[in-house]
């Protein structure tokens, strides 16, 4: 039997004792103080790691100076913009901007429908060796770009393309279209097939159900897949300086180059045109970056 504790009142009345309110109970999943600021903490370190190369790299193309690295405390008294302003008016960095957005938008646009099309005719359909077909693009990115360059090189002179955009466009697809491939035929798998059906079923082709149907349900995987191949040719360095020969034709990657000699290097200039080169990359990726995380992730969960 269960006993309660009765106290009387002044009156000789009994009043029941009031029980003490439970303890809250924490809910699973949920951190408590010291956790919270922990997690915090750490998320806070990381930011400033991440952050700091960027800073540091803006802060050394205020300095005048091509010698400023080697003493940056120097810089706080005597910080300019006179990088920037030779760099935009007394180099060819529009040219550069030019060369740089017509490769890489230009290999955004093939590789993506390239891909697209492959990654969606082996996630749909089943002709022999398709899987032999995808592992085959996957052995081609095994290959590092020093044995690679040699034959493009002499690919392209045969066809007349060397010192060209499409030529440059054509190598770097090449690149980016096995990955892109593969991706995106992983997110064709999470789409279901029921879809392709009614498409049908309303009288669309295959091509009219993959460009009317597919495709916007695509689309974070498409944002992933154009942001890899814009990224891919923006920045790349050793096939943009042995196949473009024309000063006008350089890419950003190549120009930076322009600043380095066989003994110099300025540095304050090549900092302040980083600064610069990073702001169309910064676009493209304030334009697809709603889709990026959702694209990244779903092609993983369906083999």
């Amino acid at each position: 039997m269960s006993t309660t504790t009765v106290q009387q009142s002044a009156g000789g009345a009994p009043v029941p004792a009031v029980a003490p309110a439970p303890a809250p109970v924490r809910r699973r999943g949920r951190r408590g103080a010291a956790g919270s600021l922990l997690s915090h903490g750490l998320l806070i370190i990381a930011s400033l790691i991440a952050l700091f190369p960027i800073a540091w790299l803006v802060f050394l193309s205020l300095g005048p100076d091509k010698d400023d690295y080697l003493h940056p405390g120097g810089i706080w008294s005597k910080m300019t913009l006179d990088n920037y302003s030779f760099v935009l008016q007394e180099t060819a960095f529009f040219h550069w901007l030019q060369s740089t957005l017509i490769v890489s938008l230009g290999t955004t646009v093939i590789g993506v429908v390239i891909a697209a099309t492959t990654g969606y005719a082996v996630s749909r359909m089943r002709f022999p060796g398709y899987k032999k077909f995808m592992w085959v693009l996957l052995c081609t990115q095994m290959f590092p770009i020093a044995v690679l360059i040699v034959p493009m090189y002499q690919i392209l002179s045969s066809l007349q393309l060397v010192d060209t955009y499409f030529g440059l466009v054509l190598v770097y697809c090449s690149t980016a279209v096995p990955y892109c491939a593969w991706l995106l035929k992983g997110y064709f798998d999470t789409i279901p097939f029921e879809i392709d059906e009614a498409g049908r079923v309303d009288g669309l082709t295959p091509f009219g159900t993959f460009f009317r149907l597919i495709l916007p349900l695509a689309r974070p995987g498409l944002a992933v897949a154009a942001f890899y191949s814009f990224i891919t040719a923006f920045g790349e360095v050793a096939f943009a300086t042995v196949f473009m020969l024309d000063d006008e034709k350089y890419t950003f990657a190549v120009g930076l180059q322009s600043f380095i000699s066989e003994h110099d290097a300025q540095r304050n200039l090549m900092a302040a045109t980083a600064v610069l080169i990073a702001i169309p990359v910064s676009a493209f990726f304030y334009l697809v970056q709603k889709n990026l995380v959702t694209g990244l992730t779903a092609g993983g969960t369906k083999g």
